[in-house]
């Protein structure tokens, strides 16, 4: 370890931060992490879990005024609201137990916590509110902010607001326009919508959720507009002016009025005050360059997470980190970017991994594909909604998994399932010959997969 202070320090405290420092640990590293503002970053703080709280009282708000139609009565409908404040004092219950987990394993597993706000004077060393500490290797996991367009020009008294504020509302607005169609944007429009909000979203694309398979999100899109959300693709938003939101849509110019607007269209790397490019970083754009170790153009320096900006999702940043731990260590970890998957969380649920049909096409595979619908499920039958279907993309000569594509309850739970498969280079003979219980929505799984393989699923 020469003179340095620690083999390895870990720059940022989020998923993927902390739980690289602890997995440094565990293999028998001296380990360090800075964290500037809270651990567990965007992530518990301010995105995965904050949003999924919310949404869970969202859902549980549906369910109640719809519990008529599973025989419960004596409900009083009229009475029936959602306390905005008590909601937040439950999301603060929720994200400050798993903050103080996360700083507890930290210390269980002995790796040192500088806080402060750390930025480069070498390559082998960070400045941390004006005291050195050096490392053999540094890991740089600083995440993402919210970006804001620089081409949407902001006019007047406006009432715009990032995912951050749209956490934190103690009271809900009667009307909300959301720029952007994506994971963040749709989540949030299925949260306050649910809640009784007039949701506009105006999305740029042909589709919303773009990554997603498209035949998927057009039947999310479906649903959504049947739950009152108003969606409108191709909208080019041009400015915001006091509150109203001015779009050009199908040719023509138009505006339209929300007490409050939700700006989501995505998330850029965050690198302020790291002094990143001052001591040589490679940059493209304003992600940090890494290859397929994770190191950056400075052999002792990895990059993991949304910094690098390959793929910004918290379970990425985690096994971007295991796998530079392992890489420092000696051994040759590579990440499978195909094979990350991906979950966005309504009601139902989409969850995805692999390519989407689109995509296979595209790059050549002679594919077969199979569905298998959700009305066709007894399990989703018996909980009361059918929407959605299981999608299945396979190399129709190898029977191959490319991607699976899911929509109804609980799949995001399922996908997990399809990445170990994947990971294993399962088949879909595999896949169906695998015993799945009866009556759940998992069912659905060898169906799609037997209408893929053998062109026909047995119960549809």
């Amino acid at each position: 370890m020469a003179n340095y202070d620690y083999e390895i320090i870990v720059i940022g405290a989020g998923p993927g931060g902390y739980e690289t420092a602890i997995k440094a640990a565990q293999v028998g590293k001296k380990t360090a992490i800075v964290e500037a503002k809270y651990f567990g970053g965007v992530c518990l703080n301010e995105g995965c879990i904050p949003t999924k709280t919310l949404i869970h009282t969202a859902n549980l708000y549906s369910e109640i005024r719809e519990a008529a139609d599973f025989a419960i009565t004596g409900i009083d409908m009229p009475a029936i609201k959602v306390d905005m404040e008590r909601l937040q004092q439950r999301k603060n219950r929720v994200v400050n137990t798993l903050v103080s987990g996360v700083r507890g394993l930290l210390k269980q597993n002995k790796v040192t916590i500088i806080n402060g706000t750390a930025s480069f004077k070498d390559q082998h060393t960070l400045v941390v509110e004006g005291k050195e500490y050096s490392a053999e290797y540094l890991i740089i996991a600083t995440g993402s902010e919210a970006f804001m367009p620089p081409f949407i020009s902001l006019e007047g008294h406006t009432n715009v607001i990032t995912s951050r504020e749209a956490l934190e509302l103690t009271a809900l607005p009667e009307s909300m326009a959301i720029i952007g169609g994506g994971v963040i944007g749709i989540e949030f429009a299925h949260i306050y919508s649910r809640l009784g909000v007039k949701v506009t979203v105006l999305e740029l694309m042909e589709h919303i959720l773009p990554m997603v398979d498209e035949e998927i999100s057009e039947m999310v899109k479906k649903r959504m507009e049947k739950n009152g959300v108003k969606i409108l693709n191709g909208a080019k938003v041009k400015k915001i002016r006091d509150n109203e939101v001015i779009y050009e849509w199908n040719g023509k110019e138009t505006a339209i009025a929300a007490q409050a607007v939700l700006m989501a269209v995505g998330r850029v790397p965050n690198t302020k005050g790291l002094k990143a490019e001052e001591i040589g970083l490679a940059f493209e754009k304003s992600a940090i360059i890494t290859n397929s170790r994770l190191q950056t153009n400075m052999d002792n320096i990895y990059a993991i997470g949304d910094v690098n900006g390959k793929a910004m999702l918290a379970h990425t940043a985690s096994h971007e980190g295991f796998a530079a731990v392992a890489n420092i260590c000696g051994h040759n970890h590579r990440i499978n970017y195909d094979r990350i998957p991906s979950c966005i969380y309504l009601n139902p649920e989409v969850a995805c991994i692999g390519m989407t049909e689109a995509q296979a096409r595209e790059k050549g595979y002679d594919i077969s594909v199979g569905k298998f619908p959700m009305a066709a499920n007894g399990k989703s039958l018996v909980e009361g909604d059918t929407d959605g279907m299981i999608k299945v993309v396979l190399n129709k000569a190898l029977g191959e998994i490319l991607g699976v594509h899911m929509y109804g309850h609980h799949v995001t739970d399922m996908i997990g399932e399809i990445s170990v498969a994947m990971n294993l280079e399962a088949t879909a003979q595999e896949i169906i010959d695998a015993i799945h219980p009866h009556p759940t929505i998992s069912e659905a799984i060898p169906e799609s997969f037997m209408a893929a393989f053998y062109g026909r699923a047995i119960n549809c």
